[in-house]
């Protein structure tokens, strides 16, 4: 075996111990999430499970329940560590400990299944979930990462397979898909808007085109977005259930981003620029800066390209060639190590986001995902790290 260049390059040489004391949040979710991903590909590695661990309880602090936003589908994703968490320590014989994960995992899904807020009967796109209360009637391609894909891996650990409540579920999961990707997909840019907003003359959705074509959809293809929606479309196909009858849609979906993907790859380099649709010529108008090739929308789609081959969910000769391209141009395009031994990621976006109305800043537009005052470019950020972590475990089994 030989342990994974990522595993080697943001735990074991750099300050990743952090992670026992982070809060309760996506991005170190998504570390976390990835850490213990590692530990099942390598068992011996008992301290990669040992430190999700100690995330878990420093999160949960004794109890069973940890705090979320009101219908804020970010507020959930973390909760994805608890199937397997709980799945160890049942095997371990710690009944304590699996009971707890357990219930905390019950109490995100159900939140979401039952408690989020969704787009109303009168409005298109009826039953998707909010993106978060703070944008009502809102979809985010980040959202099918954040919720439908937890909501997936708990009808997959804890569901009935064949019950007509779980055949439900499948099919609400199955519908958050279809809905953004019906209201955001360019077939002649073949990408996927960032956001869309059902009713685009709210005023938390002032950056939403207001007339068709893509009427409530976000101006530009921005790349971390398509990224959080790929890798969410790979993880829900991977346990969905074949026969169900909304499977085949969701194929198609995937087969359909993979394809504007390549379409998009930079073919010098073999990555992808934070937005898609551009090349380093564009630049912002507020602050010069230009269209720039972006680290972790670039592991987010090494990781699914390789996983949806390995699943058999997209032609593996058409592929292969890409996911190869792209995983190289991620070591030689981001990938740095210092003499004192330290290896850190470039190159990633900050963060971003459309409104809502109290941030007119938050546009959509080039000039915000170039320019914004949220949207820096930095370095070693979690949301780089862990899709790393995870198209490098890929890499290594195909």
């Amino acid at each position: 075996m030989v342990e994974t260049r990522a595993m080697k390059t943001f735990v074991t040489n750099r300050k990743e111990q952090q992670l026992a004391t982070a809060h309760w949040d996506y991005v170190p979710g998504l570390v976390a999430f990835s850490v213990l991903k590692a530990w099942e590909q390598y068992p011996e590695k008992t301290a990669y499970y040992d430190i999700v661990k100690a995330y878990a309880d420093h999160c949960l602090r004794g109890g069973d329940t940890v705090t979320v936003g009101e219908s804020n589908i970010d507020d959930l994703a973390a909760g994805k560590i608890f199937f397997t968490l709980y799945k160890t320590e049942t095997a371990k014989g710690n009944q304590a400990d699996a009971a707890r994960y357990k219930h905390c995992a019950d109490f995100l899904r159900n939140k979401l299944k039952y408690k989020h807020k969704r787009i109303g009967g009168t409005l298109p796109g009826a039953g998707g979930f909010y993106h978060k209360a703070q944008y009502p009637n809102q979809m985010w391609l980040d959202g099918l990462y954040m919720g439908p894909a937890l909501y997936a891996a708990w009808e997959n650990s804890f569901g009935k397979p064949g019950s007509a409540e779980t055949n439900a579920s499948w099919t609400d999961i199955a519908l958050q898909f279809k809905t953004i990707n019906h209201f955001t997909y360019d077939s002649s840019k073949q990408l996927n808007y960032h956001g869309w907003a059902a009713d685009p003359t709210d005023a938390n959705a002032f950056w939403s085109k207001k007339t068709a074509p893509f009427k409530g959809c976000s101006p530009e293809f921005w790349g971390r977005g398509m990224g959080w929606f790929f890798a969410a479309l790979a993880d829900v196909l991977e346990i969905m259930p074949a026969n169900h009858p909304d499977q085949p849609a969701l194929k198609q979906i995937i087969q359909q981003v993979a394809a504007g993907l390549a379409r998009h790859q930079d073919k010098a380099s073999g990555c992808w620029y934070q937005l898609l649709q551009y090349n380093d010529q564009t630049k912002g108008q507020s602050c010069q800066q230009s269209n720039y090739l972006e680290s972790s929308a670039s592991s987010m789609f090494t990781y699914a390209f390789f996983k949806s081959i390995r699943l058999g969910l997209i032609d593996k000769k058409t592929y292969l060639p890409v996911a190869e391209k792209a995983y190289a141009g991620l070591l030689k395009q981001f990938i740095r190590k210092a003499p004192d031994g330290t290896v850190s990621i470039l190159q990633s976006c900050a963060s971003a986001g459309l409104g809502p109305a109290r941030d007119p800043a938050r546009t959509g537009t080039i000039d915000y995902y170039l320019c914004g005052p949220d949207v820096m470019v930095t370095q070693n950020e979690g949301k780089a790290v862990g899709p790393f972590i995870m198209a490098s475990l890929e890499y290594e089994r195909r």
